[in-house]
């Protein structure tokens, strides 16, 4: 789905019929300004379809942005200025907020863990627990946040996870079979010690250490030599994932990043007096 036609979905669903409110206020079109403002400190993600939901329903109006994306925005400080005909901006107002708000938490959330990183060699990844439809505006903001995006969907890249070693009865199986269809490099999940040495035998690209604790993170990076990636992934909070990088992984990913960040609360102010 590309941004024009989730805008135009999100508009539909906010405005099947219309506005029945601002439309009963039988209003002229009324030339003002408004200002986008932050109230609470953030990372900025999320303008291009901020401004592209505006220009939907004002074709007119001109948006100044004051700052760029990835950003740090403080409470109180004014993210772009708009002027144009504030009853269509009105009726834009609620759909561009939840594109801005929703993807600058996301870039919020991942600053967060990034910093918790500082001074260690390890980077954090995004996952594909995304909302549908969302995918490439959420691990845009990912990015934004000074993160990395893991594969985009299932046809970019190879990853051997649980059920496919099921389902072939084991990884030394699922990589064999997979190298005969495919030259591209190879991920494989892992559970445990003896799936690990599996993996590292098999010498894959990388290994993603699923749902391990401390201790057997220590003991599975152990095991795996210089030329292949480790990753960790699974239960990875604010609080817990330094501890994790210090045990040596190149990544850490992190579901919550996409699936869990809370909404950056911004809101537009209207100057009707003009």
């Amino acid at each position: 789905m590309t941004l024009h036609e989730l805008i135009r979905a999100a508009i539909k669903e906010d405005m099947p019929t219309g506005d029945l409110t601002t439309e009963a206020l039988a209003l002229k079109p009324r030339h003002g300004r408004a200002r986008l403002k932050a109230k609470e400190d953030l990372i900025l993600s999320g303008t291009m379809a901020f401004e592209q939901t505006l220009l939907s329903l004002e074709s007119n109006c001109k948006i100044k942005w004051h700052f760029e994306e990835g950003d740090k925005v403080l409470k109180n400080q004014i993210i772009c200025t708009i002027e144009g005909d504030l009853v269509q901006v009105l009726k834009a107002e609620r759909v561009a907020l939840n594109f801005l708000g929703h993807l600058s938490g996301i870039a919020t959330v991942t600053s967060r863990f990034v910093s918790a990183l500082a001074g260690t060699n390890t980077r954090i990844l995004d996952t594909r627990k995304t909302t549908p439809g969302y995918r490439e505006l959420e691990k845009r903001a990912v990015v934004h946040g000074g993160g990395l995006n893991h594969r985009m969907n299932l046809s970019s890249a190879v990853l051997i996870k649980d059920n496919h070693i099921a389902v072939m009865g084991g990884i030394r199986q699922a990589v064999t079979r997979v190298r005969a269809h495919t030259s591209l490099p190879i991920e494989v999940e892992a559970s445990n010690l003896d799936q690990v040495a599996e993996a590292v035998e098999m010498k894959v690209r990388r290994i993603l250490l699923d749902n391990m604790s401390n201790e057997t993170l220590a003991k599975a990076r152990a095991l795996i030599p210089a030329e292949i990636e480790s990753e960790a992934s699974g239960n990875m909070s604010l609080d817990r994932v330094r501890s994790v990088a210090e045990i040596g992984v190149d990544f850490i990913s992190v579901g919550a990043l996409t699936h869990s960040a809370p909404v950056s609360d911004v809101s537009l102010v209207f100057d009707w007096t003009n």
